[in-house]
């Protein structure tokens, strides 16, 4: 079983490593060789190779959405797709004069298109945010294929809840980055509840007492 989570050598970050772990991924040498045949594909190879120069252009420089401009940019992609969060409407929204301003155009699909009322999917009022109120479910099929109909270059994730986002990466035809991903107790900053696990955040990250 693979624990790079737990590895104290990394030969990974060697070019010519002494030693690796018994259970080192590297150990696949067959499997890693077949991954990079996948980065030769036509499909992958000027995405790939302009999401590692854009890595090194702005490294440390570049907040998330510029690389997301500069990258679109390299790709040379004209239409960009935004599938965001009710919640965050106001930041999807400055999102789009963004990538406006950077000469892109843009299509926006929000995560409660259709208006359809949570019943139909079969959630009882009692497990509803708001009980005893209409509540429309997120529809990330929708947006994803609302996108498609579009024809969308490339899509941004903006909020999206945990498990709608995987949904909508699964339909979205074109390729997806995430800019904002919702925490909506921690200001849409999940990384916050890392860094402080073994503090204040201690007893909000597991139901373990």
């Amino acid at each position: 079983m693979y624990k790079c989570t737990h590895c104290g050598v990394l030969a990974c970050i060697d070019e010519h490593p002494e030693s690796t772990p018994k259970n080192c991924p590297m150990i696949s040498e067959g499997l890693l060789e077949d991954s990079f045949s996948e980065y030769e594909k036509d499909e992958n190879k000027n995405f790939h190779i302009k999401s590692t120069e854009i890595e090194a252009a702005g490294y440390g420089q570049w907040p998330r959405v510029r690389e997301i401009v500069e990258f679109s940019k390299s790709m040379k992609y004209k239409k960009i797709g935004i599938a965001f969060c009710l919640g965050l409407h106001e930041e999807a929204k400055i999102l789009d004069r963004i990538l406006v301003d950077a000469g892109f155009d843009t299509i926006s699909v929000i995560c409660k298109t259709g208006g359809t009322a949570k019943e139909k999917i079969g959630i009882s009022d009692d497990r509803k945010v708001r009980p005893g109120t209409f509540e429309p479910i997120c529809n990330p099929i929708a947006q994803a294929k609302l996108l498609n109909e579009q024809q969308s270059d490339f899509n941004i994730v903006v909020g999206l809840c945990v498990g709608h986002d995987s949904m909508f990466y699964k339909y979205s035809d074109a390729m997806v980055t995430t800019l904002i991903a919702k925490d909506r107790v921690l200001a849409h900053n999940p990384a916050g509840a890392i860094y402080c696990s073994n503090g204040y955040f201690k007893s909000k990250i597991s139901d373990k007492q």
